[in-house]
């Protein structure tokens, strides 16, 4: 028997973002962002840049901005070259029945150490007027106001924190006084940027069920066990959606073992004895592995997917991006790709193309911007084949080293 569960809510959605002095996004922005967002560029272009700010700010949240900033190697490596300015962050979110919120961060390391510069939360209730800022941080001294609707003439607390190095917003997150600085503290230590990785779901970890799939998904076993013991319809059904995508797949088990550990196995037809998952395919265990992240019953509010092509046959990523786009109306997703056939099942509006400049620095513009682009989808034109094609410009990697691109058919 299922059970059930209260309707979730709708999601808060990031519209913003924008990156300043973090490796080759010297300043970029991404404007309008859809709640399924692809990233596409010749290799180098800083797809995994951007991917790597999401996950640099979560790190901040989940692990403090220490261990984010050293795990980098420090402003050596983090920083962009010949920038002195800090590293900026910096994203406009929704949370349904709010106005919109700006989060506002900028890191930069003295004396070898990684500091807060500047830390700031600012919202505008209406189209008209001063954007009012809510809390206002800079080396670890600053002030907040509290209350679930903050207003310029509510008191202003000054609530100095015990290290440069703290996020005011974690710190303060975490008391009730201050309702929408905690909301945005559970929405991004929410964030799942994952780094899937077939040989970490073929682990044996220790048993127990767990609600969420890592980073790298070494804990694939332990949420098949906690859906089939929640959720037993679900994961019925997403082993059913892996069987149509990978012939003969007829379910997953995940067994404990004698000595406390679980152990993955995969039933195939016509076979009476599952196989162990240390023997399936690479491809098998990322298609389990996404199906599970997006067929989550209780999403992370915002999940990054990089490459999802890897290992998986052509025929089925215009499909997966389909499911997708179905799972973005519980959550935000981002993506990053180099498949024409992923590409095929998008619109022009959920991709942003990437592409570096003269100087080094990464440049974005959204596919639906680009000349020509409009006019080919509306002749029945996939953008994957247009891409393929040459002609998205900047992104193609045969246009960077200075070899034409064909010219636009808008017509078949």
């Amino acid at each position: 028997m299922t059970l059930t569960t209260a309707k979730p809510r709708d999601p808060a959605r990031i519209t913003h973002l924008k990156v300043q002095n973090f490796r080759a996004l010297r300043d970029v922005e991404f404007k309008d962002l859809t709640p399924f967002t692809v990233l596409l560029g010749p290799n180098g272009s800083g797809k995994s840049t951007v991917f790597d700010a999401f996950a640099f700010l979560a790190d901040c949240f989940q692990l403090g901005l220490r261990r984010a900033w050293d795990k980098r190697n420090r402003a050596k490596e983090l920083k962009t070259r010949g920038s002195d300015g800090p590293v900026v962050i910096e994203i406009k979110y929704r949370e349904p029945g709010y106005p919109l919120i700006t989060y506002h961060l900028a890191v930069d390391e003295v004396t070898g150490a990684p500091v807060v510069i500047e830390e700031w939360l600012q919202w505008k209730r209406g189209s008209h007027g001063k954007p009012f800022r809510f809390l206002d941080y800079k080396s670890g001294i600053g002030r907040a106001v509290s209350g679930e609707l903050p207003d310029e003439q509510d008191t202003r607390l000054e609530i100095p924190l015990k290290s440069a190095d703290l996020l005011a917003v974690n710190a303060l997150g975490q008391f009730a006084e201050h309702p929408r600085v905690a909301a945005l503290r559970e929405f991004i230590t929410g964030w799942h940027v994952s780094y899937l990785s077939a040989d970490s779901a073929r682990g044996q970890p220790e048993a127990g069920p767990q609600e969420r799939l890592s980073r790298s998904g070494d804990n694939l076993a332990n949420v098949i066990q906690h859906l089939s013991e929640r959720h037993p319809d679900l994961l019925e059904r997403i082993f059913r959606v892996l069987g149509q995508r990978v012939p003969h797949i007829e379910k997953v088990l995940a067994e404990p073992m004698a000595d406390g550990r679980l152990l993955l196995q995969i039933k195939d037809a016509p076979f009476s004895h599952p196989i162990l998952a240390k023997f399936a395919s690479d491809g098998t265990l990322k298609m389990l592995s996404y199906l599970v992240m997006l067929y989550d019953p209780a999403p992370p509010p915002f999940i990054g997917i990089e490459e999802p092509e890897n290992f998986l046959h052509p025929r089925l990523l215009t499909e997966l991006a389909e499911e997708c786009r179905i799972a973005a109306a519980r959550t935000q997703l981002l993506a990053t790709t180099h498949s024409p056939f992923f590409l095929n099942a998008l619109r022009p509006e959920e991709v942003r193309v990437l592409w570096r400049d003269e100087h080094g620095y990464t440049r974005a513009q959204r596919a639906s911007d680009l000349a020509g682009v409009s006019e080919f989808m509306q002749h029945g034109g996939l953008l994957g084949d247009l891409w393929m094609e040459g002609q998205l410009g900047v992104g193609d990697p045969l246009v960077r080293h200075g070899l034409p691109s064909r010219p636009l058919a808008t017509g078949r």
